[in-house]
């Protein structure tokens, strides 16, 4: 990524076409990268502070949660012409998209989970915290979102229809939890921690630690396949580290040396691709084949 410099943030796929959409925080761009043609087709600039990012299939469109001004932005995933503007109070991040009823979560500020329509471009609703969301997951399911709040030392469990928090799991050690999985057909969550490292693995509707596992350091994102069972976890420590789940176990198969400080990642079960983003002067990616 010859022009992108400084921190990488999120990542998502257009999956049909094999493009990747990079936040480029540091560089205030979102980089456009053709998979096939292993090159940047397009950076958007004049962002502020990127770190979300979600492809929305149904309107060909990118979503893009700034974190400097807390503006979310709709682009054409064609022309990469501005389509709509959804203002947040400030430090939108993290993103999910849910295809069933063309919502997106974001969250954002100093405590909130806010709802926008993808169709409309407008906020439908808002979930309150006591502090900042990190990483957090739709589980249909069972009805609810799980939400890192590592200010708190805290899971927040939101009642997905309502849009308010239901419970509240509150852990002393380890500390800062900040990506997160779920395995929604066995109910079990899994939390990367920074102080320690570890990985824990909850059940998802009770918050009972079902096991704990050490990993690389410095954690940013973390994924579960679900037909391999295997976990893979990204850190700034200089490794990828690859886990299997089986039952209430989960051993640790593969560790993977990285650049130091490339902790990024994107898991694309569809394509068999795990891709790993590595800031520099310019950033990269590495693509590693998961079809074994």
């Amino acid at each position: 990524m010859p022009g992108a410099k400084g921190r990488i943030d999120h990542m998502d796929v257009n999956v049909k076409d094999k493009v990747i959409y990079i936040a480029a925080l540091g560089n205030n761009t979102l980089e456009v990268i053709d998979l096939k043609a292993g090159k940047v087709i397009h950076s958007i600039k004049g962002l502020d502070e990127p770190q979300g990012v979600g492809y929305i299939p149904s309107t060909n469109e990118i979503f893009v949660a700034n974190g400097g001004n807390g503006d979310c932005y709709f682009y054409n995933a064609s022309t990469f012409e501005k389509t709509g503007t959804v203002h947040l109070s400030s430090d939108a991040d993290d993103v999910r998209y849910d295809a069933a009823t063309e919502t997106i979560y974001v969250g954002y500020g100093e405590g909130g989970i806010a709802a926008i329509n993808a169709r409309t471009h407008r906020q439908t609703g808002d979930a309150q915290l006591p502090a900042h969301p990190e990483g957090f997951q739709l589980d249909k399911a069972t009805g609810r979102i799980l939400v890192n709040v590592p200010d708190k030392n805290m899971i927040a469990v939101i009642d997905l229809r309502q849009l308010k928090v239901i419970d509240k799991w509150i852990r002393s050690s380890p500390a800062a939890n900040f990506p997160m999985a779920l395995d929604t057909v066995h109910h079990f969550a899994f939390i990367g921690y920074r102080h320690p490292a570890r990985l824990v693995m909850l059940d998802s509707k009770t918050g009972k630690e079902i096991s704990s596992n050490k990993m690389v350091s410095d954690i940013d994102d973390l994924y579960f396949d679900e037909d391999t069972k295997r976990i893979y976890v990204s850190g700034g420590g200089g490794y990828i580290n690859i886990f299997e789940q089986a039952n209430s176990q989960v051993k640790q198969i593969a560790n993977l040396p990285t650049k130091s400080g490339a902790r990024t990642s994107l898991l694309i079960p569809q394509l068999k691709l795990f891709v790993l983003a590595e800031r520099g002067n310019p950033a990269q990616l590495t693509i590693y084949n998961i079809s074994q």
